[in-house]
């Protein structure tokens, strides 16, 4: 780097200007990275010193020193934006009182500092413009050898960045605290489609736009009034032709002595920016298929709704679902299906317009209608209706006409009792109740089944953690002959001893496990324990030849692997097969086909006892019967419960045990053994032994009971 020369011929005040220099070399390495040494930084800054006071004094005036100081700042790579404000706000605070002295200041010494001012930073500003283009050009030339189709992409975007950077128009004004605009330049003027002469006899005030004035003005004033340095905002202006055009405006302070003086805006034209910003949060807020709002801005709006309630202000949501519209996607196409999701949301949209209700589309076919200021659930309700009767008219979509319904969940709730997700959480779930319902239905939140599905998906997900806990236990119902009054087997019936919950039977948690699938492992637990308990009573008692039956779910006898998994469990038990019955209730029986159907005969030919559960209540084929390996019928308890002595309904007493009477003698026409279920009294028992039925089981005869309790009778049985 070439040595800096030394100023020559200062004048009397070089004193001064060699401590403002070496103020301003200091703050210069202050505030930035400075390639010269400490000594360079303050001979070269001494040189600009020198020259602006001399541009500060001479006549005419002229600020063109002062452009030329500003692009030899960017030339020694002084280019710090910090140590650019040090400067500017140097120049209007020390500069005049400890270079220039009160000796010669020209009278317009206010106007020649700020002219000054602004002719460094535009000189500064040109300078950085010109390095930059000067390095896009070295970038070019030292690609030059690179491959045709670089060359072309770095000339490309060259023109690019020339492009952006010239079509970027930053303005720049200056005004003093009264507001009144000093000076400005050529792009700020160009930007509101003003003169610089029309400006210069305009206060700022005048431009602001009327939705913000009094903001902006505070604003103002309060930067004047020194409460603030700076404030970046954007805003809008009004151009000349009264357009509106956005900004980014950022406004700094220039003090003198301390006191305020003068602001310095720096303007860049950010219309289309924010016009963009606007359109793509549309984009993120609304629907691209429906233009209804999506969930983003439903949750948005509720939670405002919420966070502003009073008390007494009651809020609602009605959760729409299309019924059946995976069906119309599937036969009539997706195009199809969106075009019905468009005209149904206009029709929501249409059905509500006139009570200001908002409406959301939450993704696929859902949509939501909030109910903000209704006074209880029958505006709600009135709403759920309204959307019910919209969506039900007939639709016209192409060629097609088609016949839609929905189902609609609703809550209603005083506002300040809820938030946000639980209230859509109720709504989903209240949405499910009226689907399940049938279509076109709406239903209305209701705690205490919410509570009830609540532990009911608690259960769910509790059962794997159960199981491989161990807490699941059986308990055991006698089947007794009906002849001769032994018991003659065993039904195993699975318990949960939940730690919370106490003792919870079966019908709370077997149609759980069957719908997750884990009926398949509990079914092998039940089948390897109950297995194991009878190979106990066995040796213990091996003449009473009890038979253990054991329930087997309709998945289980689906399962390839069930014959395997009987046989590995009486082998591992040391149980005889024929001391084994399983049994399937009567749908999962008469639909056995293909591979069920093998394992059925597989099972048989182990020697395994197969017994139809629950028998007259599903297909009652008894010739499709004939054909399967079946060896016993158990008859449905409401059969056995309408054979009752006391009972007002006489003639129904009468068909029931003619029922009863027909199954049995058809059971053992196919050689099948008959066990009546749910007998209660002993009135039963004596009209099912007169009908020649061959076992009973109920609470009659025994209630369940553990595998202890079981042994017990056997003993009693065997010390009779």
């Amino acid at each position: 780097m070439a040595a800096v020369p030394d100023p020559i011929g200062v004048d009397a005040g070089r004193a001064d200007a060699q401590g403002y220099a070496g103020d301003w070399a200091r703050a210069v390495r202050r505030l930035g990275f400075v390639p010269l040494s400490a000594a360079e930084t303050e001979r070269l800054l001494l040189v600009h010193t020198i020259r602006l006071a001399q541009a500060v004094r001479a006549e005419p005036f002229t600020a063109r020193p002062a452009e030329e100081v500003g692009r030899a700042l960017v030339e020694a790579h002084l280019t710090e934006p910090q140590a650019l404000n040090w400067t500017l706000h140097a120049l209007g605070v020390d500069f005049p009182r400890r270079v220039l002295g009160a000796g010669d200041q020209p009278a317009d010494l206010a106007d020649r500092i700020a002219a000054v001012q602004g002719g460094l930073a535009a000189g500064f500003a040109s300078a950085l413009r010109d390095r930059t283009f000067s390095q896009q050009e070295r970038i070019a030339r030292s690609a030059w050898q690179a491959r045709d189709e670089v060359e072309q992409a770095l000339r490309d975007s060259e023109a690019r960045f020339r492009a952006v950077f010239t079509g970027a128009a930053i303005g720049i004004g200056i005004a003093g605290v009264d507001g009144r605009i000093i000076d400005v330049n050529q792009a700020f003027a160009d930007m509101l489609g003003y003169s610089i002469e029309e400006l210069r006899e305009t206060n700022v005030a005048a431009l602001f736009h009327a939705d913000d004035a009094a903001g902006m003005w505070e604003l103002y004033q309060e930067l004047i009034d020194g409460k603030h340095d700076a404030a970046r905002v954007e805003k809008r202006y009004h151009r000349k032709d009264g357009t509106v055009v956005w900004t980014d405006l950022a406004v700094s302070l220039i003090r003198k002595d301390g006191r305020p003086r003068f602001t310095v805006a720096l303007v860049e034209d950010i219309t289309q920016r924010y016009e963009l910003q606007q359109r793509l949060r549309f984009q993120a807020l609304h629907d691209p298929l429906t233009g209804l709002p999506n969930r983003t801005l439903f949750f948005e709006t509720l939670g405002r709704v919420l966070d502003s309630a009073g008390a007494g202000q009651r809020v609602g949501v009605c959760f729409l679902d299309l019924d059946g519209f995976k069906a119309i996607n599937d036969s009539l196409g997706h195009d199809l299906g969106d075009r019905l999701l468009v005209m149904i949301g206009r029709r929501l949209a249409a059905c509500v317009a006139d009570h200001g209700h908002l409406v959301a589309r939450m993704g696929g076919d859902e949509f939501v209608i909030l109910v903000d200021g209704g006074d209880d659930i029958e505006d709600a309700v009135a709403v759920a209706e309204a959307a019910l009767a919209a969506v039900a008219a007939p639709v016209h979509v192409g060629d097609h006409q088609l016949a839609v319904s929905a189902s609609v969940g609703i809550v209603e709730c005083p506002a300040v009792e809820t938030t946000a997700s639980e209230l859509m959480k109720a709504a989903d779930s209240t949405l499910y109740w009226a689907k399940a319902a049938g279509r076109g239905r709406w239903a209305v939140y209701d705690p205490e089944r919410s509570a009830r599905d609540i532990a009911r998906s608690a259960l769910v997900a509790g059962l794997p953690a159960a199981l491989d806990r161990g807490e699941f236990v059986l308990h055991y119902q006698p089947i007794v002959s009906l002849l001769e009054g032994s018991m003659l087997a065993v039904e195993a019936l699975v318990r949960w001893e939940h730690p919370e919950l106490g003792l919870i039977g079966p019908d709370r948690f077997i149609g759980l496990a069957e719908e997750t699938g884990l009926i398949v492992r509990l079914g092998e637990w039940v089948l390897r324990q109950a297995c194991h308990d009878a190979e106990q009573w066995r040796r213990e008692f091996p003449d009473a030849k009890l038979v253990v039956s054991v329930n087997l779910a309709a998945r289980q006898a689906d399962d390839p692997a069930i014959v395997d998994t009987v046989a590995d469990a009486l082998h591992t038990s040391g149980l005889p097969a024929e001391l084994l019955q399983l049994e399937l209730t009567e749908s999962a029986v008469m639909g056995s086909a293909g591979e069920p159907l093998r394992s059925l005969h597989r099972l048989a030919a182990l020697g395994v006892r197969l017994a139809v559960d629950d028998f007259g209540t599903g297909y009652s084929n008894l010739a499709y019967l004939r054909r399967l390996p079946i060896h016993s019928l158990k008859l449905a308890g409401p059969f056995v419960e309408g054979i009752r002595a006391d009972g007002a309904d006489v003639a129904a007493d009468h068909r029931d045990e003619r029922i009863v009477d027909a199954l049995v003698r058809l059971a053992h026409a196919l050689e099948l053994w008959v066990t009546a279920e749910a007998v209660e009294t002993g009135v039963q028992a004596e009209r099912l032994r007169a009908l020649r039925c061959d076992t009973g089981q109920g609470r009659y005869f025994g209630a369940p009971a553990p595998a202890d309790a079981i042994t017990a009778r056997l003993r009693g049985g065997v010390a009779a």
